[in-house]
């Protein structure tokens, strides 16, 4: 009997842990227990599905509220994305201190837009493999963009890209190149142990960036999954709502701590180095 519900918890377990996927070789979907590792052309589909549709969330909701703004009485929603705003803009004003008209909007879209993602992990969590499954037939879907590590890392490289872009745009790539060269060590004996050194340092930013956001919404998906396959329907409630109450902290944090170190490595792109 205990191993029967140990089967069962594992299966319960490595069901909820699937990606709805397209084979891009075949135009197929597939499953992730059915495929090989070496198949490289798969594209985790649910994941892409639920960021484009919080993503336009995000945008719609945010163009109403700007475009219905009003200087009287302003109903919730508008005193909710003040605040927000508001928020973010004091952060950018803190950490950036360079000039730039996309630092501030680039922020705001990632700390909504991870909130928005991470917020997805308080729905129950059987309830969309369940309609996916049962009503549409098809495979077992996540709905949490931000536990699956192709999207936090997409996003991290992204903000990589801009690194790279200011820096050249604001030193020029001679002045690039130097700080990559000449720093921490100043002297042309060191080049090679500063080249090594900087470019780690670089490379680790985006990688850092997206595995930190990947890793604390993985845990805390598998805390419900491990919380919903063990215990009886009827007791589940008992760990999930104090685990849901200390997990809000935990989507907001995450989308926050991506959107500050954004700030910050923009800002570190965009100071120059005497």
């Amino acid at each position: 009997m205990a191993q029967k519900t140990l089967f069962n918890s594992h299966e319960y377990i490595h069901h909820h842990l699937q990606n709805l996927q397209l084979d891009l070789s075949t135009l197929k979907l597939v499953n992730l227990m059915n495929i090989h590792s070496n198949k490289f052309w798969i594209l985790n589909i649910d994941s892409i599905f639920f960021s484009l549709i919080l993503g336009i969330v995000f945008l719609i909701v945010f163009y109403r509220v700007a475009n219905s703004f009003t200087s009287k009485v302003p109903n919730k929603l508008q005193i909710l994305i003040e605040l927000i705003v508001v928020f973010v803009d004091n952060n950018v004003r803190e950490m950036y201190h360079g000039k730039s008209r996309i630092i501030a909007p680039l922020s705001l879209t990632i700390f909504v837009w991870c909130f928005l993602m991470n917020l997805m992990d308080l729905i129950p969590i059987d309830l969309f493999p369940y309609i996916s499954t049962y009503i549409l037939n098809l495979p077992a879907i996540r709905i949490v963009p931000s536990t699956d590590v192709n999207i936090t890392i997409s996003m991290a490289f992204s903000v990589f890209f801009l690194i790279l872009f200011y820096s050249i745009k604001i030193k020029g790539p001679i002045g690039f190149t130097k700080e990559l060269i000449l720093q921490p060590f100043n002297n042309p004996i060191f080049i090679p142990v500063n080249l090594i050194l900087e470019v780690v340092s670089l490379i680790s930013k985006p990688i850092s960036l997206g595995l930190r956001l990947f890793g604390n919404m993985y845990a805390g998906e598998i805390v419900f999954i491990l919380i919903s396959g063990i215990l009886p329907w009827w007791s589940q409630w008992i760990l999930n709502v104090p685990w849901a109450i200390f997990h809000i902290l935990i989507i907001f944090l995450q989308a926050f701590i991506f959107m500050v170190l954004t700030i910050v490595y923009l800002s570190m792109a965009s100071k120059k180095h005497q």
